[in-house]
């Protein structure tokens, strides 16, 4: 493969990425190509010696996925690592796919069902006093107020564990990747 047919496979993989970044990635992928060719190694040889672009691309992706979360802990960048995640996982995807998806669809379900608990919590607390609630207005004041504040802790816990989850799927997708980085290594 030549140079330039490993750097638009390499590209095409990075395709969705920030082009700072992309653009730092070729460019430390152009130098590798021009210390090859400086030792006197021809342009196929470089490519062989770096690898599967699409591969690369993948490790990449999961890599910057991977920063972004551990810098930004936020939903987006969340999605992000798990996308990137699965990239790299293309291998044991038909093992993990039954296994995160469900979790997935469980912990999503749980933060709609908090969100529907508070807000019944509301309108126990707008309402309640107003319909005869049983033992008074303070009682419905009191039961919307605890089943919204109780949503909001189940609510914290549920965000505690999906982090918790975030955490599990980034620590197995780099070990995921320490375990075929030997390969890698033994191909170049």
């Amino acid at each position: 493969m030549t140079r330039n047919a490993f750097i638009k496979r390499l590209q095409a993989g990075l395709k969705g990425m920030p082009q700072d970044d992309i653009a730092e990635i070729v460019a430390d992928y152009e130098a590798h190509f021009e210390a090859g060719l400086a030792e006197g190694r021809s342009e196929e040889e470089v490519a062989e010696a770096l690898g599967n672009p699409a591969r690369l691309a993948r490790e990449l992706r999961f890599e910057a996925g991977f920063r972004n979360w551990e810098s930004d802990r936020s939903p987006s960048s969340a999605w992000a690592a798990i996308l990137a995640f699965m990239g790299l996982a293309t291998i044991d995807i038909l093992i993990l796919l039954p296994i995160v998806l469900p979790i997935i669809g469980v912990v999503i379900a749980l933060f709609v069902a908090v969100v529907a608990v508070f807000i019944s919590g509301g309108f126990v607390f707008i309402v309640g006093p107003f319909s005869g609630f049983p033992g008074g207005w303070l009682v419905a004041l009191l039961a919307g107020l605890g089943i919204m504040s109780g949503s909001v802790a189940a609510a914290a816990l549920l965000t505690l564990v999906s982090i918790w989850i975030i955490n599990a799927l980034m620590w197995f997708g780099r070990l995921h990747y320490r375990v075929i980085e030997p390969a890698i290594q033994s191909e170049a």
